[in-house]
């Protein structure tokens, strides 16, 4: 008979519960952008318009203006995705506890972790996109979307910005990092806000980026107090950013990519939401098989609303 690990719960020991490994419960990206649901189709596209200017009238009965307003679409290609899991019934007799809520609940916390997965390799990946002009779907990078990355902290010499900040060694996450990504964020006009006024900016990075701040010399004591609750999970708010803690980030040689972003600067597109089943199959001796999928893809929307903080992390 193969192994299965559910003999690990056999009751033979001391405890009586069946308890997850640590890892992330869910998706934490999912609500922090641009969402569109219930899609039909091999492909599905965010049309996107651009900036315009307005004319001056400058003589008496003119002719009326024809603008030319610029259209851009960003195409979504459909990801499957699915789990499943057999309990065998002479293993849940054996147990005090039944394994199948357990099992449930770790697909479900799976299904979430996948898409945040697919978010953040959306982020720095290449987007697809054509405008009216053109029917042909090109792949355009990070930085050819106009994309911005951020290695190291800036500094000022007489009140100006010493230029070369964005290139050289990456170092952990500072407040000048802060500013800055706030500073190019604003420069693209990606400010947003929610109904009550809340600034609709996330940084996805990871909980060593977050203690990193900590150690920074330039930290003040009020700072100090507010990252402390922030990395003790008391507010998730900090220099306007919504801060997302994820462990999913990118980490290459110890530097992490975190994202800093505007909601409509990130694409989510669901085919089909999670579906969970539960049911008993015939041709496993009636064992309950439990079932999960998922359809869905997402994509860079605008590379001037996200920011790419590179991190040193110790």
């Amino acid at each position: 008979m193969a192994y299965d690990s559910i003999n690990v719960a056999m009751v033979k020991q001391y405890s009586a519960n069946v308890q997850h490994m640590l890892q992330q419960r869910g998706s934490r990206l999912r609500n922090a952008v641009t969402l569109e649901t219930g899609k039909i189709g091999e492909e599905i596209f965010f049309d996107r318009v651009d900036a315009t200017a307005a004319q001056k009238v400058t003589s008496r009965h003119a002719d009326s203006p024809l603008m030319d307003v610029p259209h851009e679409r960003r195409r979504v290609s459909p990801i499957d995705y699915d789990w499943g899991k057999l309990v065998d019934n002479p293993d849940r007799l054996r147990l005090i506890m039944d394994p199948t809520s357990a099992y449930v609940e770790s697909a479900a916390m799976a299904m979430g972790r996948a898409i945040d997965e697919e978010i953040i390799s959306a982020a720095f990946g290449n987007s697809y996109q054509s405008t009216t002009s053109s029917t042909t779907m090109g792949a355009t990078t990070f930085t050819g979307d106009n994309g911005t990355d951020i290695y190291r902290e800036g500094a000022y010499s007489s009140g100006v910005w010493v230029a070369g900040d964005n290139t050289g060694t990456a170092v952990g996450l500072t407040i000048d990092k802060l500013i800055r990504a706030r500073k190019v964020l604003a420069a693209n006009e990606a400010d947003e806000y929610d109904m009550g006024g809340r600034p609709q900016l996330f940084i996805a990075c990871s909980a060593a980026a977050i203690e990193s701040m900590l150690l920074e010399d330039k930290v003040q004591s009020a700072d100090y107090n507010v990252i402390k609750a922030l990395v003790a999970g008391e507010i998730d708010s900090f220099m306007g950013f919504q801060f997302i803690r994820t462990e999913k980030v990118t980490v290459t040689s110890n530097v992490e990519e975190a994202i800093a972003f505007t909601r409509s600067g990130l694409g989510l597109c669901i085919w089909e939401d999670i579906v969970a089943r539960v049911t008993e199959r015939p041709d496993k001796r009636y064992s309950q098989y439990i079932y999960y999928r998922m359809t869905l893809g997402a994509t860079r929307l605008d590379g001037k609303k996200v920011v790419r903080l590179y991190i040193k992390n110790v």
